[in-house]
């Protein structure tokens, strides 16, 4: 077999025993959706997050719409983001009737660049009557943390919520602080091939505040207020469950080795692959950790990344682009009428990024592997 992009494979043998006795034990108690292991999961992750609160919900996408609905955004809200992420983040912004503002990214750490939202919140307030700005979703690509010393103060001082969408980020640190201790609200994704994924969809919404938190629970569940039968607002049904809760459970009992062995397989990755000319390894910005979501590369330019990626694929090593076409790009946003070349530095990354294969379990023999593919 060649090597495998995500081996969860690998991860199951060491978790197998937990995951099949949490699953049993939902099997017995029969509370599939919302049972017991929901709080203790709640409770387990807000813990280690550093957060008084956190909502088990559905999926990451769920995450974000509840947290958007929480601040109540709709028609003629204006909500910054990045064009540099996956459909979901933004996609939750327009579902609401709200508009989504993009941003550019940093060329280094491929976020969402602080000096270009100022520009952007700016812009929208001086010169776009019809929008009112609302908030901010940065996206920690790839598992880095955003420049939140720049940005929360930017949001804050313009009256404007952030949601630290942390989809590939959970695990990370920023100045010493977990990334979902960030923001007003942050939003993470346990899809199975996140850093900390489950066996299906699933999510997660981060709260401080005690109100934020009361407007999470209600809108999981269909709005509900005292009861599941006294709606007293709008929401989705995002609930979570259980089995997946008793997944995540299990698999967070080595989550925290698993974040220092992705550390340990970037590592390696950076010494092999620094000194192949034309490409470019990923640099983690000062005072922060990865959750190392993917391993990311820069080659020279598209054509460089086409040669490579074809050594690559014939050597049954994977390879993927995220993400070939930002979301600017796009015919779902095609209404709001970008062109190319108006995040210039976005698509200048889309057009040489590709990643490697990256998870907890891949050996330095297999790393040495793909470095000397890439290197020939």
């Amino acid at each position: 077999m060649g090597i495998p992009f995500i081996d969860l494979k690998a991860q199951y043998r060491e978790v197998e025993t937990a995951v099949k006795k949490g699953i049993d034990g939902v099997l017995g108690h029969g509370a599939y959706v919302m049972g017991p292991e929901i709080a203790e999961l709640e409770d387990r992750l807000s813990d280690f997050s550093a957060v008084r609160h956190a909502v088990g919900c559905g999926s990451g996408t769920d995450a974000l719409i509840m947290a958007l609905m929480a601040f109540e955004v709709g028609p003629g809200d204006a909500v910054f983001t990045t064009p540099f992420t996956f459909m979901a983040t933004a996609e939750a912004i327009a579902l609401l009737g709200a508009t989504p503002v993009f941003v550019d990214v940093d060329p280094v750490t491929f976020n969402i660049d602080p000096d270009d939202l100022k520009r952007k919140i700016a812009d929208i307030k001086d010169n776009r009557t019809d929008l009112i700005p609302k908030g901010i979703i940065t996206v920690d690509l790839f598992g880095q943390p955003a420049d939140y010393d720049r940005i929360e103060p930017l949001a804050h001082n313009s009256g404007l919520f952030l949601i630290v969408d942390a989809a590939q980020s959970f695990g990370a640190t920023y100045k010493d602080k977990p990334v979902c201790s960030l923001g007003d609200v942050a939003c993470t994704s346990f899809f199975p091939a996140k850093p900390l994924g489950c066996y299906g969809d699933g999510g997660m919404v981060f709260a401080h505040n005690n109100e934020l938190h009361k407007l999470l629970v209600s809108i999981r569940v269909h709005g509900m207020g005292e009861d599941r039968y006294e709606n007293v607002r709008l929401g989705i049904n995002g609930r979570l469950d259980s089995i997946q809760a008793a997944i995540l459970l299990a698999k967070f009992e080595i989550f925290p080795d698993e974040i220092e062995k992705r550390q340990q397989v970037a590592d390696r990755y950076n010494d092999l692959l620094s000194g192949i000319d034309g490409l470019t390894t990923p640099a983690l910005a000062e005072g922060c950790t990865s959750a190392w979501a993917q391993y990311s590369l820069l080659a020279r330019d598209t054509e460089h990344r086409t040669e490579l990626m074809g050594k690559l694929k014939v050597a049954d090593i994977p390879a993927v682009i995220y993400y070939p076409k930002p979301l600017h790009l796009q015919k779902a946003y095609a209404n709001l009428e970008h062109s190319m070349g108006d995040f210039p530095v976005c698509e200048n990354i889309a057009g040489r990024i590709f990643s490697l294969p990256m998870h907890p379990y891949l050996g330095a023999e297999d790393q040495e592997t793909i470095a000397g593919v890439l290197e020939g």
